[in-house]
């Protein structure tokens, strides 16, 4: 089984080239996001308690759920706030997604995709064979971002402020995809890929 990390800046495509290789290839995705939201969802786990700890009981909402568009807003504009969240999304989720591996391994898929936007601050493109950066120009960025999490250009160029640009993961990545928004070419491009590795 080949591990393939994927990565990118937030509405790059890499949740569409996830889709791509779960759908044409013997795979299945891991997505670092979603491993997140489950583990901050559930009140129960450590994550959510350091999370609490951290930004404190005003970032809950009635329900105590976290309320992450406070939680945004804060690390949108304290740096210090955003570093110590990435620590430990790092801690723990790195961590079930390593179990989730493992346990994956046991089963006969070829290749199992990671899909991490922190990789690289994560050291997690050292368990993957080969890494794939997906990058896109700013401008699609945002407009995919708008439509996906129902935000303003300005939030969603905020979010971009925050990440690592284009450059970051075309100087770091294996391979890089530049997603200008035509499935057919991010298909093409990702195939190109695999008949390499």
């Amino acid at each position: 089984m080949k591990i393939i990390g994927i990565t990118g800046p937030s509405g790059s495509g890499k949740t569409t080239l996830s889709k791509i290789l779960t759908d044409s290839y013997n795979a299945i995705i891991i997505d670092a996001d979603a491993v997140a939201k489950k583990l901050s969802n559930d009140i129960t786990t450590e994550y959510y308690k350091e999370i609490v700890k951290l930004f404190g009981e005003g970032a809950l909402q009635e329900n105590n759920q976290l309320n992450r568009k406070k939680i945004a807003s804060i690390i949108y504009s304290d740096k210090e706030k955003k570093e110590e969240l990435d620590k430990l999304t790092f801690k723990y989720v790195v961590n079930d997604i390593n179990k989730q591996i493992a346990e994956r391994k046991k089963e006969n898929y070829e290749y199992l995709g990671i899909d991490v936007p922190l990789l690289y601050e994560a050291k997690m493109e050292k368990i993957c064979d080969i890494v794939i950066a997906v990058i896109a120009e700013d401008k699609e960025k945002i407009a995919r971002i708008c439509k996906r999490d129902n935000i303003s250009e300005e939030l969603a160029r905020k979010r971009l402020e925050i990440q690592n640009n284009n450059e970051f993961f075309t100087k770091k990545a294996d391979f890089v995809i530049h997603n200008n928004g035509s499935l057919e070419k991010l298909k093409n491009s990702f195939e190109e890929i695999i008949k390499k590795i």
